[in-house]
């Protein structure tokens, strides 16, 4: 089970470096497929900039804590990908339903899972570090 979830965890950060990196060298192109689009270049440097940055973050911290089988990386991309579920709850809720709603909070909340999952058999060295 643990090098299956590894494997996946691995995987999973592999696709969100492709986003981020489309994001920081196609925004123009990536943006639209989550329903952004900028009016200007500043918008589309922030699009670049938080886009890159998020699934990058998330990408690099999935993939390092798979390989070091680190699982206290993993509550980084864990942490991002719950926030982001959360606040488009919220934004269901506030703002209502629009048509495509179910996959962008499917994709996050498998995140989540996986990531919970793998946080849960994989060792955690900052407790192993203490304790030795």
């Amino acid at each position: 089970m643990r090098i299956i979830l590894t494997i996946l965890v691995f995987l999973v950060g592999f696709f969100d470096l492709f986003m981020g990196l489309n994001f920081l060298f196609n925004p123009q192109i990536a943006a639209p497929g989550l329903g952004v689009s900028a009016a200007a270049t500043q918008g589309w440097s922030t699009i670049r900039a938080d886009f890159t940055a998020f699934f990058g973050v998330i990408a690099v911290c999935m993939m390092l804590g798979a390989w070091r089988r680190n699982a206290d990386l993993l509550l980084v991309p864990a942490a991002l990908m719950g926030t982001a579920f959360t606040v488009r709850a919220i934004s269901l809720a506030l703002d209502g339903f629009y048509p495509g709603w179910p996959l962008p909070m499917s994709v996050e909340g498998f995140h989540v899972l996986l990531l919970i999952a793998a946080w849960r058999v994989l060792p955690h060295h900052r407790i192993e570090e203490l304790t030795s």
